[in-house]
């Protein structure tokens, strides 16, 4: 009894990390550029107004940010970035945390999209309830599932979070909408207009 009460624990620690640290990171980051820009910009005596300067500390952070990602995505900065994650897949909680954390960013924001075939499934036949989400897998052969079952990942309303969900491909209708329309069609509840 008390093991299982550790490993759901456990469990539950990392779905909080999962859910909390993109968003928390990126936070984290944009206020801490802001102040350091800022002080940075008072330490040269450069002040506009005190609701001016956090504007400036934001937009300058913005560039940083996008000029990381521009370094970022050219092959000088590949061999580091491959040292970093090399030391980090050392340390086993953090190579834990760090790869799903680096895994779901891709698939929402990478080279690598995994969110990229909206589908509506049918979960309840008698019912007529459809959902929406985004086929991940279509073969799922290396789980040992059988070969008419595919993986299809069901955002949540208004929430950085979903549930994956392991269907028949003949409940699974490809929609024609784009991702991106479909994705802000679900986390809004269904209030966001596609046009």
């Amino acid at each position: 009894m008390k093991n299982e009460f550790m490993k759901s624990l456990v469990r539950y620690f990392f779905q909080g990390l999962l859910i909390l640290a993109p968003i928390t990171i990126t936070l984290y980051l944009i206020v801490f550029m802001v102040g350091k820009i800022g002080s940075w910009l008072d330490l040269f005596g450069f002040t506009v107004h005190p609701y001016i300067d956090p504007l400036i500390g934001f937009i300058a952070a913005m560039i940083i940010i996008i000029l990381i990602g521009m370094i970022g995505s050219t092959i000088v900065a590949r061999p580091f970035l491959l040292m970093l994650e090399r030391f980090v897949e050392k340390a086993p909680l953090i190579k834990t945390v760090y790869s799903s954390v680096k895994d779901m960013l891709s698939a929402f924001v990478g080279n690598k999209r995994r969110f990229n075939k909206p589908v509506m499934v049918l979960t309840n036949k008698e019912a007529g309830i459809y959902k929406l989400g985004f086929m991940t897998q279509s073969d799922l052969n290396e789980l040992g599932i059988a070969e008419n079952k595919v993986a299809v990942y069901l955002p949540y309303s208004y929430a950085f979070s979903g549930m994956l969900i392991i269907v028949s491909a003949d409940n699974v209708t490809p929609v024609s909408a784009s991702a991106a329309d479909v994705m802000k069609f679900i986390i809004s509840g269904g209030v966001t207009e596609i046009e």
